[in-house]
């Protein structure tokens, strides 16, 4: 990938974003009256969405279906984990997405019915719609990993959906003795944010090497190559050396079975009887999306990359985790940059207008440890069915840079969730 002067970069990456912004907030007046708009999930794409598609006419029906009154955002909560931030400062109410003019059913959907194009809550409301977004995020495979189903997580957390098991492996953590071993296993692609095992493993090393320098961190991997790979490795041999082992698929790293009642965890060579066990295990979109027949048998959503529109449903929109993005990675910025691409679109259908093809952006920081921040960008387009990178484009932290810079992208990292959580729920 070509690499982009980190100034030129902020720049570039801030002019598309604008872009971006003026696409979702110049749709087309919508000549139907009051046309319904129903979006199911609450995070980052689906709040986005339902904001976004009001931004572009205020007179449009939009109901954002979400069944919890408070959100906690995934981006930053590894530092919860490592005891370095409140849980408190991952969440986030839905006061601002109603004054915004959004109607807010907190409910959980339970039936979609596409030929109806209806919406079942777990109150028996029925809500009609002209085009559904779905942003249902991902459901853990419990099925895909002998040994780790619901029960095991309370002794082998995941805590891949941030809240109580976020805040479960900081106390495993916190109790464990100086000199214990801590294992987190990594499945193969595609997850929820692909670097978000490795920086969650810097910042627990980070914790260890600050409280107990007697431990030990095995990152077991289904996966040979990772996202930002050099610049992780790089961290840990500067940062953490003899503390931090990764074990790569062809070394025997991929995690064939568990066992929860002795914290172990077993490869094709080898068991390791962990002190604490973070266990991330292979994922699918939301279930509604299932229930909604917008799965294939990947158990992802494809989507046509202009509108988001779902292949397998008519009506039916799809964005962030859930949708197979191409050359996209499931991120919280790939999810808000895909909610205005996709309210842009809704808004341009509803009108009987082609929609614009987008042009997106995902920038990706990983705190390697709280002061030292890398990070990767990418600009993609539809091409040939799907979200391509745009060649060129894009770039990565440079690998020799100094400190004060991979301080400056930690700074960048913070200032990036500030700016996101207040656009999204402020």
């Amino acid at each position: 990938m070509v690499r982009i002067p980190p100034t030129s970069r902020r720049q570039f990456l801030g002019q598309a974003a604008a872009a971006t912004a003026a696409l979702a907030i110049a749709g087309p007046a919508l000549a139907q009256a009051r046309p319904r708009v129903v979006v199911i999930g609450g995070g980052f794409g689906g709040a986005s969405c339902a904001r976004a598609l009001l931004a572009i006419d205020s007179k449009l029906d939009v109901t954002l279906v979400e069944p919890n009154r408070t959100f906690t955002a995934c981006p930053l909560s590894n530092e919860v984990i490592a005891g370095d931030r409140a849980i408190e400062a991952q969440q986030f109410g839905y006061e601002k997405v109603a004054a915004s003019g959004v109607t807010m059913a907190m409910q959980a959907a339970v039936k979609i019915d596409s030929a109806a194009r209806s919406v079942e809550l777990a109150d028996g409301t029925v809500l009609t719609y002209d085009r559904l977004v779905l942003s249902p995020g991902i459901d853990l495979r419990f099925d895909a990993l002998q040994g780790y189903d619901e029960a095991a997580t309370a002794r082998m957390p995941h805590a891949w959906k941030a809240g109580e098991q976020t805040l479960l492996l900081r106390r495993q953590l916190e109790a464990m003795d100086d000199g214990g071993l801590v294992v987190v296993s990594v499945p193969a692609n595609p997850y929820r944010c692909p670097p978000g095992p490795y920086e969650r493993a810097s910042l627990i090393a980070h914790y260890l090497k600050t409280r107990k320098p007697r431990s030990k961190l095995i990152i077991l991997d289904a996966k040979d190559v990772f996202s930002k790979q050099r610049l992780f490795q790089q961290g840990w041999q500067e940062l953490y050396p003899g503390l931090v082992e990764w074990v790569g698929l062809s070394q025997g790293g991929k995690v064939t079975s568990v066992d929860a009642a002795t914290n172990t965890v077993v490869t094709d060579f080898a068991q390791h009887k962990a002190q604490v066990a973070n266990i991330l295990p292979p994922q699918r979109a939301g279930q509604i999306a299932a229930i909604a027949g917008a799965t294939d048998r990947s158990g992802w959503c494809p989507i046509d990359p202009v509108t988001f529109e779902s292949r397998q449903v008519p009506n039916i929109h799809v964005i962030g985790d859930a949708c197979i993005g191409g050359g996209m990675p499931k991120s919280a910025f790939s999810a808000n940059a895909q909610a205005k691409a996709c309210a842009s679109a809704v808004a341009a259908l509803l009108a009987g207008q082609a929609p614009v093809p987008p042009k997106l952006i995902n920038t990706c920081y990983s705190l390697v440890a709280p002061d030292y921040g890398i990070s990767i960008a990418g600009v993609y387009q539809p091409k040939n069915g799907l979200l391509t990178d745009v060649e060129g484009a894009g770039g990565t932290s440079p690998l020799d840079a100094p400190r004060t810079f991979r301080k400056q992208e930690a700074d960048y990292a913070l200032a990036w969730f500030d700016t996101i959580t207040s656009e999204v729920f402020g």
